[in-house]
């Protein structure tokens, strides 16, 4: 275990996007998209406002996780912690306000994702909490008409943005 850390945690604000791509960046395990740009994530706080998080230790920002919800299911995504300050309890404690935050918004349930290659956060997910739902289908996506992306077009000529 890493020396005990002191931490506090605060919802996220568009002031934090640096700190928190940084962390992102920095990150084995978090792939970063066109969606994770400053106008994007901008969105995605006004969206689900009160509902992601950062925790700050010595005035900067050490752990992030992005959370919302479409009216039944909560979702988290890009949870990370400075890797020095793992085993700190920052993770959890972020978990545990997202699904808080969620709760008194009347969402009874929260998933993830997590990728195969990625078996050391599979762990983490288990530790906390989390149980792997017993499905067989695969994540498709389409993109809307709300702007361009900057991968190449997909066979069938539509933009394949992740």
């Amino acid at each position: 275990m890493n020396p005990a850390v002191n931490y506090s945690i605060r919802a996220m604000t568009l002031a934090d996007y640096d700190e928190v791509f940084r962390l992102w960046s920095e990150a084995p395990g978090i792939f970063l998209g066109d969606d994770d740009t400053r106008d994007r994530i901008e969105l995605y706080l006004k969206r689900n406002k009160g509902l992601c998080f950062v925790a700050e230790a010595e005035g900067r920002v050490v752990g992030t996780v992005l959370c919302g919800h479409e009216g039944r299911r909560g979702i988290l995504r890009h949870l990370t912690t400075e890797r020095a300050l793992r085993g700190n309890g920052i993770g959890r404690a972020l978990t545990q306000q997202c699904l808080a935050a969620l709760a008194e918004q009347g969402i009874r349930k929260c998933n993830l994702y997590v990728m195969d290659a990625n078996p050391e956060e599979m762990g983490f997910w288990k530790h906390v909490g989390f149980h792997q739902l017993d499905d067989d289908y695969r994540t498709l996506q389409h993109p809307t008409q709300a702007g361009p992306c900057s991968e190449p077009a997909a066979p069938n000529g539509l933009p394949s943005c992740d």
